[in-house]
């Protein structure tokens, strides 16, 4: 009998083989209360077991292949890092000393610390990382027990692992092996399994719980790594119908390969720009891996989160520089810093009171214009960066031309003290703003008329637009993209760019979805930054629209006010392909 298990799809695709389920041995700290002549050798024995599992991942990253790229290796160099990171020595080695107890509760104490740490965090990407926590402990919890860790790579070849959870270094290593899919009991979207998985290509679900008990090893499975469903013992309609989509989607892979490095034209000569958005430099190997095209978004945040702190003006220099040569030509588009609400570093979360409603309150501009003394090294770096290559600086969160003027006063104070100092940068460098608060949308025009371009963040504006927080599990199904208020204000952008002249693109998950791509160029958006791989989906819907008749179907579906009935007349754009 066939079994159908829902999890979460973090990595698309169809798979189907036989089931390799990992069962590994659960590991428990036991109480041990010591005399005062043990200590020191509890502790010797504790820097033993350190420098084991330092010794094994290094061992293991010697072995993995040369060709993996260094975003993915940068998981076990986390590790590496954890291992040499006192949280984990000198607090572990002061619990011993002040309970008397072995190494392994010792560790477990310090291990339940950090974990709740992690879950105190309202960054949903830095809570995931108690993951990371979890895998180091279990590590040295294993040397210090004497229990092996198992390699036994050439077993997984074609099998869709079933496990409680995967480190970064099974992920990969099962990825040489050339395993057919994952299943985990745990984990999200944001989980480090999920982004190898995306990163390698390989179908994922993750969230699975209680997997180990539904599946036995050598079951037949097929992974829906779209839907996020498992199947146990397919029948042989279900295998048939399976197969069939995976032929459709090597057919659809192979066509839409064939795109990358061609220009996003409508079927009535159009051109449409289409750009990458990214969070580190290495992201744009994963951009390149489906098109070679320039960055609509680089959200910079990402590197004042991993310092946890603020960056000073030669780290940002150095890493905007990398990702200008990356690009070789290519324009970068510069987000400056947009902290708080889910995103914060130690700095900001030490800043003051706890806000009542953290995504309304002190973050992205209005915290840079509040503190221009941490705002400054960014800009500096910017402009410097900017005599490298084509750059383009963007300004978040902005709501009245109060700020605009602010903004614009701090870009010229930086131009001036470059000069002074005869360093170089392109005097002419487009300043633009990230339209995602209605007020700002009402008043586009305004705004239009003092920067040099507009992009149009929709997570934000949809969520202040609706007043719904998009990360609260009780609201977020009013999270509404189709929304007749929405829309309107979309568009005012859109209209406010063509009247001033100035590219107006659209950088938020709207732009990634392509259900909506039909709609929005219906509504005159000829610029779209998205995730890497909606690339090569959304420049095929580009390349197989006709935009005459697309603005005529968009017109009458701006004048209905009825969701349900929007919804249906987006559908039956996305079915014209």
């Amino acid at each position: 009998m066939s079994i159908y298990i829902s999890g979460i799809g973090v990595s698309k695709g169809i798979t189907i083989g036989d089931a390799f389920v990992i069962a590994r041995e659960q590991i428990e700290a036991s109480h041990i209360t010591l005399a005062a002549d043990e200590i020191n050798d509890e502790i010797k024995r504790f820097k033993v077991a350190l420098k084991q599992a330092n010794k094994q991942l290094r061992d293991f990253k010697t072995k993995i292949s040369k060709t993996t790229a260094n975003d993915i290796l940068a998981f076990i160099d986390t590790h590496l890092l954890m291992l040499e990171d006192p949280a984990f020595d000198e607090s572990t080695i002061a619990n011993i000393k002040e309970f008397s107890c072995n190494a392994e509760w010792a560790l477990q104490m310090q291990s339940e610390r950090l974990v709740q740490a992690f879950n105190e965090m309202e960054d949903p990407y830095l809570r995931t990382r108690k993951d990371d926590v979890l895998h180091v402990v279990k590590r040295i919890q294993a040397v210090l027990t004497g229990i092996e860790e198992s390699n036994d790579g050439h077993l997984y070849k074609g099998k869709i692992i079933v496990a409680d959870d995967l480190t970064p270094a099974d992920t990969i290593m099962m990825q040489h092996q050339k395993v057919a899919g994952f299943i985990t009991e745990y984990g999200g979207p944001l989980s480090h399994t999920a982004i190898l998985a995306r990163n390698l290509g390989i179908p994922a679900i993750v969230g699975l719980h209680h997997a180990r008990q539904l599946i036995h090893h050598h079951d037949k499975l097929v992974i829906d790594g779209f839907n996020g469903t498992a199947i146990n013992s397919p029948d042989r309609k279900s295998l048939k119908y399976y197969r069939s989509v995976q032929r459709d989607e090597t057919a659809k892979r192979n066509l839409l390969s064939t795109l990358s490095g061609k220009p996003a034209i409508t079927l009535d000569h159009n051109p449409i720009t289409l750009h990458g958005n990214i969070d580190r430099p290495d992201d744009i190997r994963i951009i390149k891996k489906y098109d070679d095209t320039g960055i609509g978004l680089y959200r910079t945040e990402m590197l004042f989160i991993e310092l946890n702190q603020w960056p000073d003006q030669k780290t940002h220099f150095q890493t905007y520089k990398r990702a200008i040569k990356k690009l070789n030509g290519k324009l970068l588009t510069i987000r400056t810093m947009d902290l708080g609400a889910d995103k914060e570093i130690q700095d900001t979360i030490d800043h003051g009171p706890m806000a009542h409603n953290p995504a309304m309150g002190l973050r992205a501009i209005r915290r840079c214009l509040k503190e221009p003394q941490d705002f400054m090294p960014q800009l500096l770096a910017i402009l410097r960066a900017s005599a490298f290559g084509p750059v383009r600086i963007m300004i978040p969160m902005l709501t009245n031309l109060s700020e605009v003027d602010q903004v614009l006063l701090l870009i010229e104070e930086a131009k001036l003290t470059l000069r002074k100092r005869k360093i170089n940068f392109d005097e002419n460098i487009p300043v633009g703003a990230m339209i995602e608060v209605p007020a700002a949308a009402l008043s586009v025009d305004a705004f239009a008329k003092k920067l040099d371009f507009l992009s149009i963040g929709t997570n934000d504006l949809i969520q202040y637009t609706l007043a719904i927080d998009r990360i609260d599990d009780e609201v977020n199904y009013l999270f509404n993209p189709l929304h007749p208020a929405v829309l309107k204000l979309i568009q005012l952008v859109i209209d406010a760019g063509k009247k001033a002249n100035i590219p107006v693109s659209m950088c938020g998950e709207m732009a990634s979805d392509t259900q909506y791509t039909r709609l929005l160029l219906g509504m005159g958006l000829d610029y779209f930054s998205v995730q890497a791989n909606a690339l090569l989906e959304i420049k095929h819907i580009i390349v197989n629209s006709t935009l005459s008749n697309l603005k005529t179907e968009v017109q009458n579906i701006m004048n209905i006010d009825d969701e349900n009935e929007i919804k249906e007349r987006v559908q039956h754009l996305v079915n014209l392909l």
